[in-house]
């Protein structure tokens, strides 16, 4: 269950009171405009200020009968203003300020967002810095590989979630501009100025181009890029859960006090904030495909995109508000066994320094296929007899032929997979 402390701010934003909200803002912003031009008189201009304000229960009244959620807001306010309602929404159709209010709302919940992205880097920043020359065993296909560092593991999600920052600025961007073009896009009825001077005081961007709608090959760039964050989320909750199993035991996500974590099995300690991330990210990633479907419309526009939208995007941006947050507390209280990753280092008894042995017999002049056969020989040994893979190189002929004892024991210095760590660290600026 999504916990209510993070939703709040994205419920007020994405609330039918602030929908309505920002729709009066575009239909004012409009009119100064129009009053800008000379349309609108500037006592008229005074009193739509003033008087400009809607009743929620009112709009849901009025819609019941003319089923048109656009012109119940709109009789609404005109019930407040009066006469002078005759300038709002001059020349305008319904798109005008359904499509540039969503933007301004989107914006909204986007600022959110991107707070929450700069959070959870900067926390990524400062757990890497610290665990630079914590060392621990790479995995590739789940099998020990060679030593790393966990730094250098959570240096890597820093670098892709600044990634996604820049991503998603892009995608902000792309998805901030309004249109104020009338029906079909055409400004048959509305000055082309007065979307210039209402989108300046908006603070959005004017489309070059549109029809009835904003095109939705925006809002797909944008849901996609909220989806590769998902993603990206679960890549770090996923490798977490990878990490806190009892076989490994390296790392383990908070367990606060009073904590359960079965029902059955008192001594368990479940990664569930880690699996609930990984489960909501399939979620954000469904959204991102109906946003797909959204881009083709009938001609200059139908409505099979609305319905959509209306779940989608408060759903998807309070999914991504609700799982960073999440994920930065987790980074944050991340508990680490630096015993365990020593202890898993030394669990294959040497065999991942077998690289350095193969490399240290082909800088001897051995064939790399040669010095391959060795190595590999000594490791299968090793392996099948349960001993040290660095007490079977030292006995082994084949080996001693080419290396002496001083460069076999420089082949186990755990030192020499840790030489360019700085090297990264400073490309990364940390």
């Amino acid at each position: 269950m999504i916990d209510r402390y993070t939703l709040p701010k994205m419920r007020e934003i994405w609330s039918e009171e602030n929908k309505f909200r920002k729709w009066l803002e575009v239909e004012i912003a409009a009119c100064e405009a129009w009053n800008k031009l000379g349309k609108i008189p500037d006592d008229s201009m005074r009193k739509i200020k003033r008087q400009a304000k809607f009743s929620l229960s009112r709009i849901k009244t009025i819609e019941k009968t003319v089923d048109h959620d656009v012109i119940a807001f709109l009789t609404s306010v005109s019930e407040n203003v009066g006469s002078e309602s005759r300038f709002i929404h001059m020349g305008m159709t319904s798109n005008d300020v359904v499509d540039t209010a969503q933007a301004l709302v989107i914006k909204d919940a986007s600022q959110v967002i991107r707070g929450d992205l700069k959070d959870l880097i900067k926390s990524l920043r400062k757990k890497a810095k610290a665990n630079k020359n914590t060392v621990m065993i790479g995995r590739s296909h789940g099998v020990h590989a060679e030593p790393m560092t966990f730094g250098l593991k959570l240096a890597i999600f820093m670098e892709e979630m600044q990634r996604n920052l820049d991503r998603f600025e892009g995608a902000t961007k792309a998805v901030s501009v309004g249109k104020l073009s009338g029906a079909v896009g055409t400004y048959s009825n509305i000055d082309p100025k007065v979307e210039d001077i209402a989108l300046k005081r908006l603070g959005l961007t004017r489309d070059a181009v549109t029809n009835q709608v904003i095109q939705r090959d925006r809002h797909a760039e944008y849901m996609t890029v909220l989806a590769i964050i998902a993603s990206s989320l679960e890549k770090i909750a996923l490798e977490i859960r990878g990490l806190q199993r009892t076989e490994v035991g390296e790392v383990e996500e908070p367990f606060k006090k009073g904590q359960k974590g079965s029902s059955a099995m008192p001594h368990k300690k479940n990664p569930i904030t880690c699996e609930r991330i990984c489960g909501l990210a399939r979620i954000v990633r469904a959204n991102s495909l109906v946003a797909m479907e959204n881009i083709a419309l009938w001609h200059e526009r139908d409505i099979s995109h609305s319905s959509t939208e209306r779940i989608m995007l408060p759903d998807t941006t309070t999914l991504i508000d609700y799982m960073l947050q999440k994920m930065t507390r987790i980074i944050d209280n991340l508990v680490i066994y630096k015993e365990n990753m020593k202890k898993n280092l030394d669990r294959t008894g040497g065999l991942i320094f077998s690289q350095r042995l193969l490399l240290a017999l082909v800088e001897k002049k051995q064939t790399r296929e040669d010095a391959y056969k060795i190595a590999q020989s000594a490791a299968m040994r090793a392996r099948g007899m349960g001993r040290s893979f660095k007490d079977i190189v030292m006995s082994d002929p084949a080996v001693k032929k080419h290396l002496s004892d001083r460069e076999i024991a420089e082949v186990f210095n755990i030192n020499y997979y840790l030489r360019n760590i700085n090297v990264i660290y400073k490309r990364l600026g940390l």
